[in-house]
């Protein structure tokens, strides 16, 4: 049994889970598929909102259960659980246009595209927003007729788990990096979709690449949000700017993670982001009313922040209860780091944002790209097109403007990374059509019935009579 312990209060032990086979997981996902990918959409959409309705019904109880196991605040758990019911309905909505044959029937011929399902997949999650991530995997998987093995973190399992038991043709494994591997290395399964960090993302891929399994990857980011020298913040702009760094202790991949502020405005904008903090940062335990910052997941991410946070950061927010019961971190601004400084360079991953001060518009953007990473990013300013004109130059597969974070989404918006972020996409149509892989079916025109034929080594010619044909491409060359 793998036990979870509350990181808030951690001599108390949330609950537990069973050590699983994925092995057994793997065959019995196989042989489920055969049934759940003949069925037709209109079939897999009803079951698929049928769990949406169970799991509504069951929202209180699963934010309290999260919230223990992964030490968010309730308010949070039961925003990500509706935003993943949000997500599965977007996708029962959407799959019927999205996943339609496209057929064509002209001079050329007739050819039909279908869009199939891949099979079984793997989804690997990690414990931050685990019934989400979980979910952007899950339910455009399945709605296409795949099938799906979840293995989600063992520092936060409970929850997920109980929602994935809603959903048919899931199977779920527990354990470790070693099962992981076991799923990923497997041959029947079809395709592997993986958020978590880079180092795990490499082993993972590298598994999947000897099988030669297609995977989706969401990495790590080491987001940066860019304040224009023209930007006009209002105190709740000031405050939701705080929560991009701060929401879920920080523990979030695509939260601002450097703030890049014009030297002439650098003591307006700490005076006014420290008065922020102040009003919506309470640090305390997640079930408490009016918490809006938790502890971290583990020791190992407490060690892990005091290691990165300088003497002179200064902190933020408030506090309720006794601290001393958990992996709580108090929340601080960074000031005075140079830019190669272990906060500024690396995914801090907690509560603790470096503010990076810039004398020009250019060198805040060259700054800001001097990373491996680029995920998200965001930017600030009164003038709409110039932030549209600066986010243009960010190296990041998504950009927020005058908001950040979990803001700054949208169910229609394909999320995902560039660089050492990953590939693939979720949410939106793309987030859609990973799950499926396109198959052909073609009768030339030359070939029906009445049709002219063609030689038996010619390059086909769906060009217009007016324009060269590969054919005569090639003919002209042999004459020279």
């Amino acid at each position: 049994m793998i036990n979870r312990e509350n990181p808030a209060r951690i001599t108390e032990v949330v609950g537990s889970v069973p050590v699983t086979d994925p092995d057994a997981a793997v065959r019995r996902a196989e042989v489920a598929g055969r049934d759940w990918s003949a069925l037709a959409l209109t079939e897999r959409i009803a079951a698929l909102r049928q769990s949406a309705h169970t799991v509504g019904t069951r929202v209180e109880e699963l934010a309290v259960l999260l919230a223990r196991e992964s030490g968010k605040p309730l308010a949070d758990c039961r925003g990500e659980i509706m935003f993943a019911l949000a997500y599965l309905r977007w996708v029962c909505d959407h799959a019927p246009r999205l996943l339609d044959d496209s057929r064509f029937d002209d001079s050329a011929g007739r050819l039909v595209i279908r869009r199939r399902p891949y099979g079984v997949v793997v989804c690997l999650t990690p414990w931050n927003a685990p019934i989400i991530l979980a979910m952007l995997k899950l339910a455009p998987a399945l709605v296409a007729g795949n099938t799906c093995v979840l293995k989600p973190s063992p520092l936060a399992p409970l929850a997920v788990s109980e929602v994935a038991a809603t959903l048919p043709c899931v199977e779920v494994v527990h354990g470790g990096a070693t099962a992981g591997q076991a799923l990923v290395s497997h041959p029947l399964v079809r395709k592997v979709a993986f958020t978590g960090g880079d180092s795990a993302g490499r082993q993972i891929a590298a598994a999947a690449g000897a099988m030669l399994t297609p995977t989706v990857m969401e990495l790590g980011g080491n987001d940066p949000a860019l304040l224009l020298p023209d930007f006009s913040l209002t105190e709740s702009d000031y405050e939701r700017l705080v929560m991009a760094s701060f929401a879920t202790s920080g523990q979030v991949c695509m939260a601002a993670k450097r703030l890049y502020v014009p030297r002439s405005r650098a003591d307006e904008f700490i005076a006014a982001y420290v008065r922020a903090a102040e009003r919506v940062l309470l640090v305390g335990d997640p079930l408490t009313p009016g918490v809006t910052m938790g502890p971290v997941i583990s020791a190992a991410s407490v060690d892990r922040m005091r290691a990165l946070i300088p003497d002179t950061a200064v902190p933020l927010g408030r506090s309720t209860g006794d601290l001393g019961t958990g992996h709580f971190v108090t929340p601080v601004l960074a000031t005075d780091l140079p830019d190669d400084a272990p906060l500024v360079a690396e995914e801090q991953f907690g509560p603790a944002v470096p503010l990076l001060l810039y004398d020009t518009e250019d060198e805040a953007v060259t700054r800001a790209n001097d990373s491996e990473l680029g995920l998200a990013a965001s930017v600030w300013s009164a003038d709409e097109e110039r932030a549209f004109a600066v986010a243009d130059r960010l190296e990041a597969g998504f950009v927020f403007v005058n908001t950040h974070n979990r803001t700054g989404m949208s169910l229609r918006a394909p999320f995902g990374g560039v660089k050492r972020s990953g590939y693939g996409r979720e949410y939106g149509e793309e987030g859609l059509l990973e799950y499926v892989q396109s198959t052909v079916v073609h009768a030339p025109a030359a070939f029906r019935p009445g049709g002219a034929g063609m030689a038996a080594n010619a390059y086909p010619a769906d060009l217009p009579a007016t324009e060269p044909t590969p054919l005569d491409i090639a003919q002209g060359f042999a004459r020279f």
